[in-house]
């Protein structure tokens, strides 16, 4: 253990905000605390008591969790949860080279782009499905599979270069959700630059949108922003007459960058950026073109997420409430189940709490994968368990059980 490693958290919080440039004042009011409380926190009067409130702290000073708690903390936090993550980044770095263990493709064969698009298409279903275990089961191969197409079809072919793109995308998109956002990342990245060397502007802004939201996850949210609008930008310019397909990107683009705006705490360029959506997505209607999932149903629940993020959840609920889930093209069940999940978070955070287990419990009926796996869910379970009054929440504990919790 060195040094650092045993520095006190309120320290590490101290050093955070100051180079954030924030006043004790300024950042307890964004956690919803005292600056009292603060104060008490960076001196070592008293600790961080909930580990929700660190997240936050973690949030808004754009760190990672580890630098407020020390390297110790790294298996609670950082821990792989599900078991496709290894499998997927040693696929990643192989490059398209035989595996070891099932061989690979064999020597020279060439592999079917239509195949290999017909997988990527089914991976991305059962991701959109949150069937993130038989998404996670494809993946690793297909992504072996992809690179060796690639690989002998030359690193320019257009369609090669699609189909891995799509590959990528889903990648990026279910160990987000998974939590793992560094390979996430790398995922994303890989799936843009195929975008852009298969020449499709459409399968480039895409990607954009999907880097984008990897890149507030790494608590980058300026460059997230700044991504998403050079790309909604540049998708306008080369679509004079803009196709369905076309318009729920350039729409989701504008989601993207609402959703790094709120990370920013910037309100005003949040609600400015899903004003423009929803204009967009009276257009469109609700479609899932490119699996963007766009539509009046999606900016609605991007709203509640920003409102949570923005730290007003009496706005989420309201937004929840009014919400018709009904119109959502089929098949889209994490968007169904997070809007639960964001509401029963928004219940939490006003205290709450059996309205907010009794959403949760709703979710874990539509997807039980996607409650066990989702790290914002399992802050509010831990939160909950924390001041439980078992008669009136009776069947928190269980569930925290399944979710593997406790």
């Amino acid at each position: 253990m060195t040094p650092s490693d045993r520095e006190p958290t309120g320290q590490r919080i101290a050093r955070a905000r100051r180079r954030r440039g924030l006043s004790q004042a300024v950042l307890a009011g964004l956690v919803g605390r005292s600056e009292s409380w603060l104060s008490q926190v960076e001196r070592g009067k008293r600790g961080v008591d909930s580990h929700s409130v660190l997240v936050r702290l973690a949030e808004i000073l754009r760190v990672d969790i580890e630098e407020l708690t020390g390297s110790a903390d790294r298996d609670e936090t950082g821990s792989r949860a599900h078991p496709a993550t290894p499998l997927i980044e040693q696929a990643m770095m192989g490059y398209g080279a035989p595996n070891p263990v099932d061989g690979g493709e064999e020597p020279g064969r060439e592999v079917s782009l239509d195949f290999l698009r017909a997988q990527a298409r089914s991976a991305y279903q059962a991701y959109q499905a949150t069937r993130y275990d038989e998404a996670g089961r494809i993946l690793p191969s297909l992504i072996r599979a992809v690179e060796t197409a690639v690989r002998m079809a030359c690193s320019g072919n257009p369609a090669a270069c699609a189909v891995r793109a799509r590959v990528y995308d889903t990648s990026a998109a279910l160990l987000s959700r998974v939590g793992e956002p560094f390979l996430a990342w790398a995922a994303a990245d890989r799936a843009m630059f195929a975008a852009e060397q298969s020449g499709d502007p459409l399968l480039a802004a895409a990607g954009a949108w999907r880097l984008s939201y990897m890149i507030t996850g790494r608590k980058h949210p300026q460059e997230a922003l700044d991504l998403a609008m050079a790309a909604a930008a540049a998708l306008k310019r080369m679509t004079r007459v803009p196709s369905a397909e076309g318009l729920s990107v350039y729409g989701a683009l504008h989601l993207a960058a609402a959703t790094a705006a709120a990370a920013s705490f910037d309100r005003a360029t949040t609600q400015s950026l899903l004003a423009t959506a929803r204009g967009i997505a009276h257009r469109t209607g609700e479609a899932n073109h490119l699996g963007t999932a766009f539509g009046p149903v999606n900016v609605a629940i991007h709203a509640i997420s920003a409102s949570l993020k923005l730290g007003d959840p009496r706005t989420a609920t309201e937004t929840g409430e009014a919400l018709d889930l009904v119109a959502m093209p089929a098949g889209l069940v994490g968007r169904r189940t997070q809007v639960n999940l964001d509401l029963a978070r928004a219940y939490a955070m006003t205290r709450k709490d059996a309205a907010a287990v009794n959403l949760l419990l709703a979710a874990e009926r539509l997807s039980p994968q996607l409650v066990r796996y989702d790290l914002a869910t399992r802050d509010v379970l831990t939160e909950l368990l924390r001041r439980e009054h078992r008669p009136s929440t009776p069947e928190l504990r269980p569930l925290a059980r399944r979710a593997g919790v406790i």
